[in-house]
């Protein structure tokens, strides 16, 4: 019994240890600077959509634009795209929501993002990635030669992913934590 009760403390142990591990804290100092990083990648998209939307835009640019953007999100994201026209919300995976963007049939095409800002704290998740939602308001303007104009104000929620990588440089291995965008779900959409 007494044999049984040492190995029950000993798993506990190792159990707590291994746990500890998994379980690493963001500190206060880290954790700004990865909200500022998850910001910044934020702030990327809503230029890269801009840019993509913008029907001026040379197609080898925003194919190469494109890239980059896709660049910014875990493999399997999707974002979300309303209309007032429409109840349902459809979701497309991050490079065919570009092409998308690219086929809309509007001879100019604004796209803002405002009033972006954390909505949740991150939260660590049993695989040890952090998770956190940055909301963000979009105003989407198309407009036709022909005088047809489309206008709406759609809230977003924009799911972040925090995660430990590694990279070699100069030989040595480097730890750093990196911010994966993940779905960008619509919220409300309006005029």
């Amino acid at each position: 019994m007494i044999r049984f009760a040492s190995l029950l403390l000993v798993f506990c142990g190792l159990s707590l240890t291994s746990m500890q591990a998994q379980t690493e804290t963001i500190s206060p100092e880290r954790k700004k600077a990865i909200d500022s990083l998850a910001l910044e990648k934020v702030r990327d998209l809503s230029k890269y959509i801009s840019l993509v939307g913008n029907k001026s835009t040379p197609f080898s640019e925003a194919q190469r634009v494109i890239d980059r953007a896709v660049e910014l999100f875990t493999e399997d994201a999707q974002i979300g795209v309303s209309s007032l026209n429409r109840k349902e919300i459809r979701y497309f995976t991050v490079r065919r929501y570009f092409d998308h963007l690219m086929a809309l049939n509007y001879d100019k095409v604004t796209i803002e993002w405002y009033n972006i800002q954390y909505i949740s704290d991150l939260e660590l998740q049993p695989d040890g990635r952090y998770v956190g939602v940055i909301t963000i308001y979009q105003k989407f303007t198309g407009s036709s030669e022909e005088g047809l104009k489309y206008e709406d104000t759609t809230k977003k929620d924009i799911t972040i992913y925090v995660e430990r990588k590694q990279t070699q440089i100069g030989g040595k291995t480097i730890d750093f934590w990196d911010v994966l965008l993940g779905d960008i779900r619509v919220a409300h959409t309006g005029r």
